[in-house]
C-alpha cells in the first residue's frame, strides 16, 4: 500500500511538471483532432519521453547507461505496441480512435528496429499521448501512464541489470 502511495506521489510530481509546460505553451485553440496523426505522434513521444524518463530517475538509484535500458524497454516500438493491446479495454471509444488513427497514418520513414505492424501501434500509442496533452486531458494521461507503468515493471523483462 505504501508502495502505491509513493508511485501516486510519483505520478503527481510529474501531471505538475506537464500542467506547467502545457500553460507555458500558446494554445490555439485548435481542435485537436485537425491536427495530424503525425502531429499528434510527435507530441506524443515528446511526452511519454519526458514521463518515462522522470520515473526512472526518480525511482531508480543507478548509473546513467542503465537507466538509459530501461528507458528502452519502456519505449522501443515493440513494447509499445504491447501497451496498445494491453490497455485496450480501458480505453474509450474517443481513444480508439485516435490510436487507429495514429495506426493507419501514411509512413514516411522506415523503422530500425521494429517491425512494420509493430511501428504502426507505436505510432498509434504516441498519437494518443500527443492528443492527451495537447487536449490537456493530463488526469487521464497520467492515469494511463500510471497503469504503462504497472505492465512494463510486472514484465519478467524488466529488470534493473
Amino acid at each position: 500500500m505504501e508502495e502505491n502511495k509513493l508511485i501516486d506521489n510519483k505520478l503527481i510530481d510529474n501531471k505538475e511538471m506537464l500542467t506547467a509546460a502545457n500553460n507555458a505553451a500558446a494554445y490555439d485553440g485548435k481542435n485537436n483532432m485537425m491536427y495530424s496523426p503525425a502531429q499528434l505522434a510527435y507530441a506524443g513521444d515528446a511526452v511519454y519521453e519526458l514521463l518515462v524518463r522522470s520515473h526512472i530517475i526518480r525511482n531508480h538509484d543507478t548509473n546513467v547507461n542503465k537507466m538509459h535500458r530501461l528507458s528502452v524497454k519502456f519505449v522501443r516500438a515493440d513494447a509499445q505496441a504491447r501497451l496498445v493491446s494491453c490497455l485496450e479495454d480501458e480505453l474509450t471509444e474517443e481513444e480508439k480512435r485516435i490510436v487507429k488513427r495514429g495506426r493507419n497514418a501514411k509512413v514516411t520513414s522506415s523503422p530500425k528496429n521494429a517491425e512494420m505492424m509493430n511501428y504502426r501501434y507505436a505510432t498509434g500509442f504516441e498519437a494518443l499521448l500527443g492528443y492527451l496533452y495537447l487536449s490537456n486531458e493530463l488526469d487521464r494521461l497520467m492515469e494511463l501512464f500510471g497503469r504503462i507503468i504497472e505492465i512494463i515493471e510486472k514484465d519478467e523483462k524488466y529488470e534493473d541489470n
